[in-house]
């Protein structure tokens, strides 16, 4: 029997459910935390934007006074590096063939961060997309709401 993996997750915490057996339900195998998502942008950058003063005189208007912007929201940047880190996470998986089928529990906007980051050979593995976030839903109650998707993937033996 084929191992599925069932990745649930956010853009800060995810949870990685190993399902063989439906009467074996899922097994947690590991969990993911990225508190740095959570927080404010302002905690996360580490100073003001940098500042700037022109000389146009050769033009002949006065100086002019600017400050540089943020290239990437810090929290959408710690949401990015936290969609990094479980494709590493995922891909690490795939290579030492600890799954043959992945689901992906996760809201739109998170999903295709790690898409963007995901490895062509992980991505093949996928065999459903559910668009919801059921991070704060514990195992039991995991299990009855995703049963309806997960079967017939893995034998009701």
């Amino acid at each position: 029997m084929e191992n599925t993996w069932v990745l649930v997750a956010n853009g800060s915490e995810a949870r990685v459910f190993g399902l063989t057996k439906r009467s074996e339900g899922l097994k947690l195998l590991s969990e993911h935390l990225h508190p740095a998502s959570r927080m404010k942008g302002e905690n996360l950058a580490s100073d003001k934007p940098g500042a700037y003063m022109s000389d146009t005189k050769s033009v002949g208007v006065g100086a002019t006074h600017g400050s540089y912007a943020e290239p990437t929201d810090p929290k959408e940047y710690e949401i990015d590096r936290f969609a990094h880190e479980l494709a590493g996470a995922l891909n690490s998986g795939r290579t030492s063939n600890s799954y043959g089928k992945l689901v992906i529990v996760a809201p739109p906007n998170f999903r295709g961060l790690l898409n963007k980051h995901m490895h062509e050979q992980v991505r093949k593995l996928i065999t459903q997309h559910i668009d919801k976030d059921y991070t704060k839903v514990n195992g039991r109650e995991l299990m009855t709401q995703l049963e309806p998707h997960l079967f017939p993937l893995v034998a009701s033996s």
